[in-house]
Protein backbone atom coordinates (compact mmCIF):
# COMPACT_ATOMS: atom_id res chain seq x y z
CA UNK A 1 0.00 0.00 0.00
CA UNK A 2 2.80 2.37 0.66
CA UNK A 3 4.80 1.53 -1.85
CA UNK A 4 1.44 2.40 -4.31
CA UNK A 5 0.94 5.84 -2.64
CA UNK A 6 4.79 6.37 -3.35
CA UNK A 7 4.43 5.55 -7.15
CA UNK A 8 1.34 7.60 -7.73
CA UNK A 9 2.62 10.73 -5.75
CA UNK A 10 5.91 10.33 -7.53
CA UNK A 11 3.39 9.97 -11.23
CA UNK A 12 1.46 12.64 -10.06
CA UNK A 13 4.56 15.03 -9.35
CA UNK A 14 5.87 14.25 -13.01
CA UNK A 15 2.91 14.82 -14.60
CA UNK A 16 2.45 18.59 -13.42
CA UNK A 17 6.17 18.70 -13.38
CA UNK A 18 6.40 17.98 -17.03
CA UNK A 19 3.68 20.90 -18.00
CA UNK A 20 6.65 22.47 -16.61
CA UNK A 21 9.45 21.36 -19.10
CA UNK A 22 6.97 20.83 -22.03
CA UNK A 23 5.34 23.35 -24.38
CA UNK A 24 2.95 20.81 -25.38
CA UNK A 25 1.98 17.64 -24.35
CA UNK A 26 0.03 15.68 -27.41
CA UNK A 27 -1.63 12.18 -26.18
CA UNK A 28 -3.62 9.75 -28.40
CA UNK A 29 -4.82 6.69 -28.02
CA UNK A 30 -5.22 6.20 -24.09
CA UNK A 31 -7.94 4.64 -25.33
CA UNK A 32 -6.03 1.51 -26.90
CA UNK A 33 -4.51 0.78 -23.17
CA UNK A 34 -6.12 -2.16 -21.61
CA UNK A 35 -7.46 -1.96 -17.88
CA UNK A 36 -6.48 -4.91 -16.88
CA UNK A 37 -4.16 -7.84 -17.78
CA UNK A 38 -0.32 -8.38 -18.76
CA UNK A 39 0.56 -5.50 -21.22
CA UNK A 40 4.02 -5.02 -22.52
CA UNK A 41 4.67 -1.07 -24.31
CA UNK A 42 6.93 -1.23 -27.02
CA UNK A 43 8.15 2.27 -27.16
CA UNK A 44 10.65 3.89 -29.68
CA UNK A 45 13.74 5.89 -27.92
CA UNK A 46 14.91 9.15 -29.14
CA UNK A 47 15.21 10.86 -25.67
CA UNK A 48 17.05 8.71 -22.58
CA UNK A 49 15.15 8.70 -19.86
CA UNK A 50 12.57 11.36 -20.15
CA UNK A 51 10.53 8.73 -23.13
CA UNK A 52 9.94 6.16 -20.24
CA UNK A 53 8.32 9.63 -18.15
CA UNK A 54 6.39 10.95 -20.58
CA UNK A 55 4.31 7.91 -21.14
CA UNK A 56 3.74 6.78 -17.83
CA UNK A 57 2.70 9.50 -16.80
CA UNK A 58 0.11 9.27 -19.36
CA UNK A 59 -0.84 6.34 -18.85
CA UNK A 60 -3.33 4.68 -16.11
CA UNK A 61 -1.66 1.53 -15.55
CA UNK A 62 1.23 1.11 -12.86
CA UNK A 63 4.27 0.32 -15.02
CA UNK A 64 7.46 -1.48 -14.67
CA UNK A 65 10.86 -0.29 -16.58
CA UNK A 66 13.64 -2.08 -18.00
CA UNK A 67 16.83 0.46 -17.89
CA UNK A 68 20.29 0.59 -19.61
CA UNK A 69 22.16 -0.78 -16.56
CA UNK A 70 24.76 1.96 -15.81
CA UNK A 71 22.10 4.55 -14.79
CA UNK A 72 21.96 2.24 -11.64
CA UNK A 73 25.69 2.82 -10.89
CA UNK A 74 25.07 4.78 -7.53
CA UNK A 75 23.73 2.88 -4.84
CA UNK A 76 21.22 5.68 -3.48
CA UNK A 77 19.84 6.39 -7.45
CA UNK A 78 19.57 2.82 -7.74
CA UNK A 79 17.83 2.09 -4.22
CA UNK A 80 15.21 5.28 -5.69
CA UNK A 81 14.73 3.51 -9.52
CA UNK A 82 13.99 0.07 -8.19
CA UNK A 83 10.91 2.04 -6.00
CA UNK A 84 9.89 3.13 -9.06
CA UNK A 85 9.44 0.12 -10.83
CA UNK A 86 12.78 0.67 -12.85
CA UNK A 87 14.82 -2.54 -13.44
CA UNK A 88 18.52 -2.90 -15.50
CA UNK A 89 19.19 -3.98 -18.51
CA UNK A 90 22.57 -5.23 -19.37
CA UNK A 91 24.25 -4.99 -22.76
CA UNK A 92 27.45 -6.18 -23.99
CA UNK A 93 29.31 -2.96 -23.52
CA UNK A 94 28.95 -3.15 -20.16
CA UNK A 95 30.63 -6.38 -20.33
CA UNK A 96 30.11 -9.92 -21.39
CA UNK A 97 30.32 -10.97 -17.61
CA UNK A 98 27.33 -8.73 -16.94
CA UNK A 99 25.14 -10.41 -19.52
CA UNK A 100 24.15 -13.30 -17.20
CA UNK A 101 22.76 -10.54 -14.76
CA UNK A 102 19.91 -10.18 -17.84
CA UNK A 103 18.45 -14.03 -16.60
CA UNK A 104 17.52 -12.97 -13.18
CA UNK A 105 16.09 -9.85 -15.11
CA UNK A 106 13.99 -11.78 -17.62
CA UNK A 107 12.71 -14.07 -14.62
CA UNK A 108 11.81 -10.64 -13.16
CA UNK A 109 10.00 -9.91 -16.34
CA UNK A 110 7.97 -13.37 -16.42
CA UNK A 111 6.58 -12.66 -13.18
CA UNK A 112 5.42 -9.12 -13.99
CA UNK A 113 3.30 -10.19 -16.86
CA UNK A 114 2.42 -13.41 -14.86
CA UNK A 115 0.82 -11.41 -12.69
CA UNK A 116 -0.90 -9.60 -14.96
CA UNK A 117 1.34 -6.20 -14.91
CA UNK A 118 2.62 -4.09 -17.10
CA UNK A 119 6.21 -3.47 -18.61
CA UNK A 120 7.70 -0.96 -20.66
CA UNK A 121 10.50 -1.52 -23.12
CA UNK A 122 12.46 -0.29 -25.80
CA UNK A 123 12.98 -2.68 -28.02
CA UNK A 124 15.01 -0.85 -30.84
CA UNK A 125 17.82 -1.88 -28.36
CA UNK A 126 19.07 1.60 -26.99
CA UNK A 127 18.33 5.48 -27.55
CA UNK A 128 19.34 7.36 -30.99
CA UNK A 129 17.65 10.59 -31.77
CA UNK A 130 17.78 10.02 -35.75
CA UNK A 131 13.82 10.17 -36.63
CA UNK A 132 13.77 6.81 -38.24
CA UNK A 133 12.69 3.27 -36.77
CA UNK A 134 15.45 1.19 -36.72
CA UNK A 135 15.35 -2.58 -36.89
CA UNK A 136 14.06 -3.43 -33.82
CA UNK A 137 15.87 -6.43 -31.55
CA UNK A 138 14.57 -9.30 -30.81
CA UNK A 139 14.80 -9.50 -26.76
CA UNK A 140 11.45 -7.90 -26.14
CA UNK A 141 10.04 -11.04 -27.42
CA UNK A 142 12.26 -13.30 -25.92
CA UNK A 143 10.24 -11.92 -22.85
CA UNK A 144 6.68 -11.88 -24.62
CA UNK A 145 6.71 -15.60 -25.60
CA UNK A 146 8.77 -16.72 -22.63
CA UNK A 147 6.22 -15.88 -20.34
CA UNK A 148 3.28 -17.09 -22.65
CA UNK A 149 5.61 -20.47 -23.08
CA UNK A 150 5.62 -20.87 -19.19
CA UNK A 151 2.14 -19.96 -18.56
CA UNK A 152 -0.48 -21.93 -20.89
CA UNK A 153 -3.26 -19.50 -19.93
CA UNK A 154 -1.72 -16.16 -19.77
CA UNK A 155 -2.98 -13.78 -22.44
CA UNK A 156 -0.38 -10.48 -23.35
CA UNK A 157 -0.96 -7.55 -24.91
CA UNK A 158 1.65 -6.05 -26.77
CA UNK A 159 0.66 -2.57 -27.16
CA UNK A 160 3.20 -0.23 -29.42
CA UNK A 161 3.90 3.51 -28.61
CA UNK A 162 5.57 6.22 -30.21
CA UNK A 163 6.92 9.43 -29.12
CA UNK A 164 7.82 12.40 -31.02
CA UNK A 165 9.74 15.37 -30.11
CA UNK A 166 9.92 18.85 -31.94
CA UNK A 167 13.38 19.59 -31.13
CA UNK A 168 14.99 16.83 -28.35
CA UNK A 169 17.16 18.46 -25.96
CA UNK A 170 15.72 22.41 -25.99
CA UNK A 171 13.77 23.68 -23.84
CA UNK A 172 10.83 23.71 -24.34
CA UNK A 173 9.81 21.16 -27.13
CA UNK A 174 6.46 20.40 -27.95
CA UNK A 175 5.81 16.03 -27.47
CA UNK A 176 3.31 13.80 -29.07
CA UNK A 177 2.81 10.38 -27.22
CA UNK A 178 0.86 7.86 -29.38
CA UNK A 179 -0.63 4.99 -28.28
CA UNK A 180 -1.21 1.99 -30.83
CA UNK A 181 -3.25 -0.54 -31.64
CA UNK A 182 -3.22 -4.05 -29.88
CA UNK A 183 -1.23 -6.63 -30.73
CA UNK A 184 -2.45 -10.47 -29.53
CA UNK A 185 1.10 -12.22 -28.80
CA UNK A 186 -1.13 -15.40 -27.74
CA UNK A 187 -2.77 -15.37 -31.39
CA UNK A 188 0.99 -15.23 -33.14
CA UNK A 189 2.88 -17.57 -30.71
CA UNK A 190 0.15 -20.49 -30.89
CA UNK A 191 -0.54 -20.45 -34.95
CA UNK A 192 3.63 -20.20 -35.83
CA UNK A 193 6.70 -21.31 -35.24
CA UNK A 194 8.58 -19.56 -32.60
CA UNK A 195 11.21 -18.29 -35.25
CA UNK A 196 8.40 -16.92 -37.40
CA UNK A 197 6.42 -15.93 -34.55
CA UNK A 198 9.64 -13.66 -33.37
CA UNK A 199 9.39 -11.91 -36.77
CA UNK A 200 5.89 -11.78 -36.68
CA UNK A 201 5.95 -9.72 -33.62
CA UNK A 202 8.72 -7.59 -34.74
CA UNK A 203 7.51 -7.22 -37.90
CA UNK A 204 3.59 -5.39 -36.29
CA UNK A 205 5.57 -3.67 -33.54
CA UNK A 206 7.88 -2.02 -36.21
CA UNK A 207 4.76 -1.21 -38.98
CA UNK A 208 2.82 0.53 -36.02
CA UNK A 209 5.80 2.53 -34.72
CA UNK A 210 6.52 4.18 -38.29
CA UNK A 211 2.99 5.22 -38.35
CA UNK A 212 3.18 6.63 -34.75
CA UNK A 213 6.00 7.80 -34.88
CA UNK A 214 7.66 10.57 -37.71
CA UNK A 215 10.07 8.01 -39.87
CA UNK A 216 12.22 9.13 -42.29
CA UNK A 217 13.69 5.75 -43.97
CA UNK A 218 17.22 5.58 -42.90
CA UNK A 219 18.76 5.42 -46.42
CA UNK A 220 20.95 7.84 -48.89
CA UNK A 221 18.11 10.06 -48.60
CA UNK A 222 17.38 10.69 -44.99
CA UNK A 223 19.57 13.31 -44.23
CA UNK A 224 18.18 15.45 -47.45
CA UNK A 225 14.85 14.51 -46.24
CA UNK A 226 15.44 15.76 -42.70
CA UNK A 227 17.12 19.07 -43.88
CA UNK A 228 14.21 19.62 -45.95
CA UNK A 229 12.04 18.97 -43.35
CA UNK A 230 13.84 21.07 -40.69
CA UNK A 231 14.18 24.11 -43.16
CA UNK A 232 10.47 24.14 -43.63
CA UNK A 233 9.91 24.54 -39.79
CA UNK A 234 7.35 21.83 -39.45
CA UNK A 235 5.66 20.70 -36.11
CA UNK A 236 7.07 16.95 -35.95
CA UNK A 237 4.18 17.05 -33.68
CA UNK A 238 1.95 16.35 -36.39
CA UNK A 239 3.12 12.67 -37.19
CA UNK A 240 0.64 12.11 -39.57
CA UNK A 241 0.89 14.92 -41.59
CA UNK A 242 4.79 14.73 -41.17
CA UNK A 243 4.68 11.53 -42.56
CA UNK A 244 2.69 11.82 -45.07
CA UNK A 245 5.13 14.45 -46.77
CA UNK A 246 7.95 11.75 -46.37
CA UNK A 247 6.10 9.24 -48.02
CA UNK A 248 4.82 11.80 -50.98
CA UNK A 249 8.37 13.04 -51.37
CA UNK A 250 6.37 16.74 -51.38
CA UNK A 251 7.34 19.04 -48.72
CA UNK A 252 6.79 22.79 -47.93
CA UNK A 253 9.14 25.31 -49.38
CA UNK A 254 11.56 26.36 -46.64
CA UNK A 255 10.70 29.64 -43.70
CA UNK A 256 12.21 31.47 -41.43
CA UNK A 257 12.31 30.28 -37.88
CA UNK A 258 10.44 32.04 -35.77
CA UNK A 259 11.96 34.66 -33.42
CA UNK A 260 11.22 34.37 -29.84
CA UNK A 261 9.75 37.86 -28.54
CA UNK A 262 9.69 36.10 -25.30
CA UNK A 263 13.63 36.37 -24.72
CA UNK A 264 13.60 39.18 -22.04
CA UNK A 265 11.09 36.91 -20.21
CA UNK A 266 14.03 33.83 -20.06
CA UNK A 267 16.40 36.40 -18.56
CA UNK A 268 14.22 37.65 -15.94
CA UNK A 269 13.50 33.73 -15.27
CA UNK A 270 17.92 33.10 -15.12
CA UNK A 271 18.39 36.13 -13.19
CA UNK A 272 15.74 34.53 -10.95
CA UNK A 273 17.37 31.21 -10.83
CA UNK A 274 20.85 32.07 -10.82
CA UNK A 275 21.83 29.24 -9.19
CA UNK A 276 20.11 26.04 -10.44
CA UNK A 277 21.41 27.63 -13.77
CA UNK A 278 25.27 27.25 -12.55
CA UNK A 279 24.29 24.02 -11.11
CA UNK A 280 23.45 22.75 -14.63
CA UNK A 281 25.68 24.51 -16.28
CA UNK A 282 28.50 22.78 -14.33
CA UNK A 283 27.42 19.62 -14.83
CA UNK A 284 26.10 19.76 -18.47
CA UNK A 285 29.75 18.96 -19.16
CA UNK A 286 29.74 15.49 -18.00
CA UNK A 287 27.25 14.58 -20.35
CA UNK A 288 28.82 12.42 -23.13
CA UNK A 289 25.49 11.50 -24.84
CA UNK A 290 22.92 14.40 -26.36
CA UNK A 291 20.17 11.99 -25.79
CA UNK A 292 20.84 12.52 -22.15
CA UNK A 293 20.96 15.67 -22.11
CA UNK A 294 16.84 16.49 -21.58
CA UNK A 295 17.18 13.87 -19.00
CA UNK A 296 19.94 15.65 -16.97
CA UNK A 297 18.46 19.38 -17.13
CA UNK A 298 15.24 17.95 -16.25
CA UNK A 299 16.41 16.13 -13.31
CA UNK A 300 18.60 18.95 -12.22
CA UNK A 301 15.76 21.47 -12.63
CA UNK A 302 12.94 19.15 -11.32
CA UNK A 303 14.77 19.47 -8.26
CA UNK A 304 16.94 22.72 -7.90
CA UNK A 305 13.95 25.43 -8.75
CA UNK A 306 11.25 24.85 -6.39
CA UNK A 307 14.22 24.68 -2.83
CA UNK A 308 15.88 27.46 -4.77
CA UNK A 309 12.42 29.39 -4.91
CA UNK A 310 11.76 28.20 -1.41
CA UNK A 311 14.85 29.17 0.06
CA UNK A 312 14.38 32.68 -1.41
CA UNK A 313 11.05 32.59 -0.25
CA UNK A 314 12.43 32.11 2.96
CA UNK A 315 14.68 34.97 3.09
CA UNK A 316 12.02 37.13 1.42
CA UNK A 317 9.62 36.83 4.80
CA UNK A 318 11.72 38.24 7.07
CA UNK A 319 11.86 41.42 5.22
CA UNK A 320 8.70 41.69 3.86
CA UNK A 321 6.27 38.83 5.24
CA UNK A 322 4.73 35.42 4.50
CA UNK A 323 2.70 37.02 2.64
CA UNK A 324 4.67 38.74 0.18
CA UNK A 325 7.12 35.39 -0.15
CA UNK A 326 4.21 33.29 -0.86
CA UNK A 327 3.13 35.61 -3.62
CA UNK A 328 7.26 35.73 -4.97
CA UNK A 329 7.02 31.90 -4.68
CA UNK A 330 4.20 31.43 -6.48
CA UNK A 331 4.67 34.61 -9.44
CA UNK A 332 7.93 32.68 -9.93
CA UNK A 333 6.47 29.22 -11.08
CA UNK A 334 4.23 30.95 -12.56
CA UNK A 335 6.87 33.04 -14.92
CA UNK A 336 8.28 29.99 -16.17
CA UNK A 337 5.42 28.37 -16.33
CA UNK A 338 4.24 31.02 -18.51
CA UNK A 339 7.44 31.37 -20.83
CA UNK A 340 6.89 27.16 -21.16
CA UNK A 341 3.90 27.70 -22.52
CA UNK A 342 4.04 30.54 -24.80
CA UNK A 343 7.41 30.68 -25.88
CA UNK A 344 7.91 29.45 -29.54
CA UNK A 345 9.52 26.06 -30.96
CA UNK A 346 11.35 25.92 -34.05
CA UNK A 347 12.86 22.94 -35.44
CA UNK A 348 16.63 22.06 -35.67
CA UNK A 349 18.58 24.45 -37.53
Amino acid sequence: MIKKIWYESVKLFLKISLEFYAKKIKVFGKENIPKKGAVLFAINHPNALMDPLFVTSNSSRENHFLVRADVFSKPLVKKALASLNLMPIYRIRDGRQQLSNNEEIFEKCFNILKNKETLMIFPQGGHCRDRTIQPLSKGFTRIVFGALEGNPDLEITVLPVGITYQNSSQYPSKVCVKFGDQINSREIFNTNEKPKAINILKNEVSKQLKKLTVHIPNDEHYATTLAKLNAANVDFTEVEKVNKMITENNFPNPVKKQSNFLKPLFYLILLNSIFPFLIWKKMSKNIKEIEFIDTMKYAVNVISFPVFYSFQAFVVHFFFGWNIALIYFISSLVLVLMYTKLTVTNTES
